[in-house]
Formats: structure tokens, sequence, C-alpha cells
């Protein structure tokens, strides 16, 4: 986005771009411009690089060993990685759990788990989903009974994404049914390997058991690893997903994306001319270019007033819905520049290493898999519908 940067922002900006040159290795940066899958371990290797650097959690305080960027300095990082194909950084131990032990952990638990988060020993993920609770998070009845000094932990998580690599998982429990449903949740750490937990993948329409449903069966926790008070997990996990929506907005991912529909357009013909020449591709691919420079900005006004500590608001609703929609739009865009090449789809195709080889040009080969995939982006986090309902209380008082 061509923003108004001071000469100090230029000059970070040109230090992330040298930093990827020399740091980010090509076989990562092709895998992901390719759309192949990345295995758990080129995860772990790129979150090692950047933590070398002190930039893996940008969005922490120096003080918990994040690079203690500013909002500027987070939306030019994104910008630069996803331009340059570098792997995604895995939000869930580090935007999502992160911020929440930072800002109600115990003094203890901010010392042990954030370097585990950082050094890599704790591969986290999410424990919100249930069955009968998705976008009515609230109907969580997964239940943790406590005794001694213990919880013990019964129910079924869904939908957890990456769940078969954590050995981590953070969950809303039920540890009252006194009041409202919203007053008697708790927010609990859970060690994958405990006796009593079963983890089973779910495939997805593009062929990746990306993820999966988790059961536990009369798990033992310590009480330990509570966070905050007992039946106060409802704030806590409202304060997650104000940072996972805004994030879930995916400013440098869309950005990389429409750079992508814009080199696929001037490659392929329509009509025996480059097919960004034609007047109604033009159109549409400005019209969400438009709707991406709007939201960019939008985005960062939300993450700087978030700067000193505070969550974001409903204003992270409104950028979790534009951003996942403009997403979406620029997939469906790529599906049709790439034209009949997107036809084809073999899921094989996207391991490294693979003998099913693409079916035309390598830029067409994650066409289908990012449209299909990408479906679920208005879904997740809370359905774009549920986000409407959040801005027309909160923003609109209706």
């Amino acid at each position: 986005m061509d923003l108004n940067f001071t000469e100090e922002q230029k000059a970070f900006r040109a230090e992330v771009r040298s930093f990827l040159d020399e740091k980010l290795p090509k076989r990562l940066s092709d895998k992901v411009r390719l759309g192949q899958r990345l295995t758990k371990q080129d995860y772990e290797e790129w979150h090692a690089i950047l933590n070398e650097k002190g930039w893996l959690a940008g969005n922490w305080a120096k003080e918990y060993g994040g690079a203690g960027w500013n909002a500027v300095e987070r939306h030019i990082f994104e910008e630069e990685t996803t331009a340059a194909s570098a792997p995604r950084i895995v939000p869930f131990g580090l935007a999502m759990l992160g911020p929440v032990l930072q800002k109600f952990g115990s003094e203890e638990q901010q010392q042990y788990w954030l370097p585990r988060i950082l050094n890599g020993d704790d591969w986290w993920c999410q424990g919100y989903s249930e069955p009968g609770a998705g976008s009515d998070l609230a109907s969580v009845k997964t239940t943790a009974e406590r005794d001694g000094d213990h919880y013990v932990v019964n129910g079924q998580k869904t939908w957890t994404t990456l769940g078969q690599h954590a050995n981590m998982i953070f969950c809303l429990v039920r540890t009252s049914k006194e009041g409202k449903p919203q007053e008697g949740i708790s927010f609990l750490l859970i060690d994958m390997d405990d006796p009593g937990i079963t983890v089973r993948p779910i495939v997805l329409i593009d062929g990746e058991p990306e993820v999966n449903e988790v059961f536990f069966d009369n798990v033992r926790v310590p009480a330990t690893n509570l966070v905050g008070e007992e039946n106060k997990g409802w704030t806590y996990a409202k304060y997650l997903l104000t940072h996972e929506r805004t994030n879930i907005a995916g400013v440098g991912f869309a950005n990389a994306g429409l750079s992508n529909l814009k080199r696929i357009a001037r490659l392929e013909q329509s009509g025996g001319r480059p097919l960004i020449e034609d007047p109604l591709f033009a159109a549409q691919i400005a019209e969400v270019e438009i709707a991406l420079m709007a939201m960019a900005t939008t985005n960062l006004r939300v993450v700087s007033a978030a700067a000193a500590g505070q969550a974001p608001g409903a204003e992270s609703s409104m950028l979790k819905v534009k951003g996942t929609v403009i997403r979406q739009e620029i997939n469906a865009l790529t599906k049709v520049a790439v034209g009949p090449y997107a036809m084809p789809f073999v899921s094989e195709a996207l391991e490294a290493g693979s003998n099913e080889g693409p079916v035309g040009p390598d830029y067409a080969m994650a066409a289908t898999p990012h449209y299909l995939n990408n479906r679920k982006l208005s879904i997740y986090g809370g359905s774009n519908e549920v986000q409407k309902t959040i801005i027309a209380k909160a923003i609109l008082e209706l």
C-alpha cells in the first residue's frame, strides 16, 4: 500500500527486505509461492530464524522477549514477509495466547510459558469451538471439575487448526453451570500428551487434514494451569478473539494475493491481449484494490489504538468481515484469471517432492486449493454474520 511513511519507517522496510533476502530460505519461499503444503519442521525453521533476530513476536513488548514494534512497523513487516512468500507465523501461541498471558497470567505463568513460545519448546493450538459451540461460543460444554490440585476435564473440541502438531492447547472449559452461560467459563492450559486426550484429523475440501477433533476423557490438569480467575474465562476469551479477528483481516496476505493476481492477469491472454487489459476484469481488480487500501488504513488505526495494551473493540469485527471478504474475492478472481488451469486439482500435487506434477504453469497450481480452503475465512473466528451483529450492537447501537 502506498502510504506516507517516514524516513525512519522506510529505513525499517529496507532492513526487513535485506533480512528476508539474506535469511529466508529459498526452499521455504518456493513452497509458499507454489502453494505447496508446509510441514511442522518448515514452520519451526522459519520461527527459529525470526526468533534469533528478535522478530518472532512483533506484537509483544520487549520485556517479554518481543520486538516491541508499533502498529506501522508490524504492518510493514507483515507486508514485506508476505510479499517475499515467507511462511506465515503460526498465531496460536504468539498472537493469541501470548497477549492473554501478558495481560491476565500470573508472573509465574509469564516467566514459564512465554519463553517456551518464543523458543519453540511448545506448539500451541486453540480449544474454543465445539460441535455445539461455534459462533455461539458461550455454549461450550467441555467441563473441568476441581479435584484437589487438579481439574478433571471431559468433553470435545473441534476445528482445532494444526492440532496434529501441537503439544499444548489453551481451552475454554465450563467450571460452573450457575448464572449466565458466560459466567461459568474458565481458561485452562492443557498438555496434549496427558493421558485421556485423543486427536482425530478432519480432511478439508482441499484435501489437507488442517483441522482436528480433540477429545478429553478424564484428563487431569494442574490447577496452576488456570489463567486468571476461575469462571472469568469469558473475559479472557473475548480479549483473545479481538486480537484473532484483527489478525484474520490478513492485510499482508491480501496484498500478496493481489500482486499475484495482477501478475497472472498480465501473463494470461483474453482475446489476444493480456487479461489485465480487459476493461471488465481490470475494473474488478481495481474495485478490490480500492477496498483493500481502505481496509489497510483502518487496520492501522485499530492496531495503533491497541498499542497501549488494550484489546481492539468492535472495530476488529469490521476488519474481520471486510478482510475475509476481500481475500475471498481475490481468490475468486485468481481462479478466473488462470481459466481452465483452475479446473484440474490433484491434492497430492501440493506435497513437496510429489510425482503428481502441476497442470499448467506453476502460478496456476495454488489457485483452486486457495480458493477452496479460504472459503472458511468468513466462518472461523466467529462467522461474518455474527460479526455484523456485534457491529450493529456495539457501534451502531441497534
